[in-house]
Protein backbone atom coordinates (compact mmCIF):
# COMPACT_ATOMS: atom_id res chain seq x y z
CA UNK A 1 0.00 0.00 0.00
CA UNK A 2 1.25 3.40 -0.82
CA UNK A 3 2.28 5.54 2.06
CA UNK A 4 3.30 9.13 2.60
CA UNK A 5 4.60 10.08 6.22
CA UNK A 6 4.51 13.01 8.58
CA UNK A 7 6.97 13.70 10.89
CA UNK A 8 6.00 13.17 14.74
CA UNK A 9 8.93 14.66 16.91
CA UNK A 10 8.41 13.83 20.48
CA UNK A 11 8.01 16.10 23.45
CA UNK A 12 9.34 16.17 26.84
CA UNK A 13 5.82 16.34 28.30
CA UNK A 14 4.73 13.75 26.22
CA UNK A 15 6.09 10.90 28.44
CA UNK A 16 3.76 9.38 31.53
CA UNK A 17 4.66 8.62 34.72
CA UNK A 18 5.35 5.33 33.48
CA UNK A 19 8.46 6.79 30.99
CA UNK A 20 6.85 6.23 28.14
CA UNK A 21 4.58 8.24 25.43
CA UNK A 22 0.58 8.37 26.75
CA UNK A 23 -1.41 6.76 24.51
CA UNK A 24 -3.24 10.18 23.81
CA UNK A 25 -0.19 11.24 22.53
CA UNK A 26 -0.56 8.86 19.39
CA UNK A 27 -4.47 10.08 18.66
CA UNK A 28 -2.78 13.40 18.69
CA UNK A 29 -0.26 12.56 16.23
CA UNK A 30 -2.53 10.47 13.94
CA UNK A 31 -5.07 13.11 13.39
CA UNK A 32 -2.42 16.46 12.87
CA UNK A 33 -0.62 13.88 10.33
CA UNK A 34 -3.71 13.01 7.87
CA UNK A 35 -5.31 16.83 8.92
CA UNK A 36 -1.86 17.97 7.46
CA UNK A 37 -2.25 15.92 4.49
CA UNK A 38 -5.56 16.68 3.54
CA UNK A 39 -4.75 20.83 3.98
CA UNK A 40 -1.27 20.21 1.93
CA UNK A 41 -2.26 17.51 -0.60
CA UNK A 42 -6.02 17.06 -1.05
CA UNK A 43 -6.86 20.88 -0.90
CA UNK A 44 -8.72 20.48 2.03
CA UNK A 45 -9.62 23.96 3.44
CA UNK A 46 -10.64 23.97 7.66
CA UNK A 47 -12.36 26.88 6.98
CA UNK A 48 -14.07 25.89 3.86
CA UNK A 49 -17.90 24.62 3.13
CA UNK A 50 -16.64 20.87 3.47
CA UNK A 51 -15.12 19.89 6.46
CA UNK A 52 -13.88 16.33 7.55
CA UNK A 53 -15.48 15.07 10.89
CA UNK A 54 -13.81 11.93 12.79
CA UNK A 55 -16.87 9.95 13.80
CA UNK A 56 -14.53 6.64 14.76
CA UNK A 57 -10.96 6.02 15.69
CA UNK A 58 -8.71 3.24 17.30
CA UNK A 59 -5.09 2.33 18.09
CA UNK A 60 -3.28 -0.68 18.96
CA UNK A 61 0.43 -0.37 20.89
CA UNK A 62 2.20 -2.87 19.77
CA UNK A 63 5.93 -1.05 21.37
CA UNK A 64 6.34 1.53 23.96
CA UNK A 65 8.18 4.88 22.93
CA UNK A 66 9.70 7.78 24.65
CA UNK A 67 11.17 11.18 24.06
CA UNK A 68 13.72 11.96 23.11
CA UNK A 69 12.59 9.77 20.08
CA UNK A 70 11.56 10.64 16.77
CA UNK A 71 8.75 8.81 15.64
CA UNK A 72 6.51 9.27 11.58
CA UNK A 73 2.72 8.62 11.18
CA UNK A 74 3.30 6.50 8.08
CA UNK A 75 -0.66 7.30 6.11
CA UNK A 76 -2.76 5.18 4.06
CA UNK A 77 -6.15 4.74 2.84
CA UNK A 78 -8.25 1.74 3.93
CA UNK A 79 -11.43 2.57 2.37
CA UNK A 80 -12.18 5.38 0.24
CA UNK A 81 -16.04 5.77 0.30
CA UNK A 82 -18.51 8.52 -1.55
CA UNK A 83 -18.78 10.46 1.83
CA UNK A 84 -15.97 9.08 3.95
CA UNK A 85 -12.64 7.72 4.31
CA UNK A 86 -10.63 5.48 6.58
CA UNK A 87 -7.38 5.56 7.05
CA UNK A 88 -4.54 3.04 7.95
CA UNK A 89 -1.86 4.50 10.30
CA UNK A 90 1.09 3.03 11.28
CA UNK A 91 3.21 4.91 13.71
CA UNK A 92 7.34 4.04 13.36
CA UNK A 93 10.39 4.69 14.37
CA UNK A 94 12.32 7.68 12.13
CA UNK A 95 14.12 5.78 9.72
CA UNK A 96 12.75 2.37 11.34
CA UNK A 97 11.79 -0.85 9.64
CA UNK A 98 8.05 0.02 8.14
CA UNK A 99 7.11 -4.05 9.01
CA UNK A 100 7.89 -3.15 12.29
CA UNK A 101 4.84 -0.16 13.33
CA UNK A 102 4.83 0.59 17.15
CA UNK A 103 1.37 1.16 16.76
CA UNK A 104 -1.39 0.29 14.24
CA UNK A 105 -3.82 3.40 13.82
CA UNK A 106 -7.17 3.95 12.17
CA UNK A 107 -9.74 6.92 11.92
CA UNK A 108 -12.42 7.23 9.74
CA UNK A 109 -13.56 10.82 8.48
CA UNK A 110 -16.67 11.26 7.44
CA UNK A 111 -17.21 14.66 5.04
CA UNK A 112 -20.17 17.49 5.74
CA UNK A 113 -21.46 20.19 5.13
CA UNK A 114 -20.13 22.71 7.23
CA UNK A 115 -22.95 24.63 8.27
CA UNK A 116 -26.00 21.80 8.09
CA UNK A 117 -23.36 19.28 9.14
CA UNK A 118 -25.26 16.58 6.67
CA UNK A 119 -22.71 14.32 4.86
CA UNK A 120 -21.17 15.46 1.24
CA UNK A 121 -19.19 13.68 -0.89
CA UNK A 122 -15.53 13.85 -0.41
CA UNK A 123 -14.19 16.83 -2.50
CA UNK A 124 -12.83 15.84 -5.66
CA UNK A 125 -9.49 17.35 -5.02
CA UNK A 126 -9.22 15.04 -2.08
CA UNK A 127 -10.68 12.09 -3.70
CA UNK A 128 -7.80 12.79 -6.79
CA UNK A 129 -5.13 13.11 -4.55
CA UNK A 130 -6.23 9.98 -2.29
CA UNK A 131 -6.41 8.11 -5.38
CA UNK A 132 -3.34 9.12 -6.93
CA UNK A 133 -0.95 8.90 -3.76
CA UNK A 134 -2.37 6.69 -1.21
CA UNK A 135 -4.21 4.51 -3.35
CA UNK A 136 -3.12 0.97 -4.99
CA UNK A 137 -4.48 0.69 -8.36
CA UNK A 138 -7.79 -0.91 -8.84
CA UNK A 139 -7.88 -0.31 -4.75
CA UNK A 140 -10.54 0.25 -2.19
CA UNK A 141 -13.19 2.63 -4.11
Amino acid sequence: MPRAHHPFPLRWNDNDQYGHVNNTVYYEAMDTAVNAWMIAHGGLDPAGDTIGLCVASSCEFRAAASYPEELEVAIGVEKLGRTSLTWDLHILRAGGDAAEPIALGRFTHVFVDATTRRPVPLPDTLRTAVTARLVEPGGTD
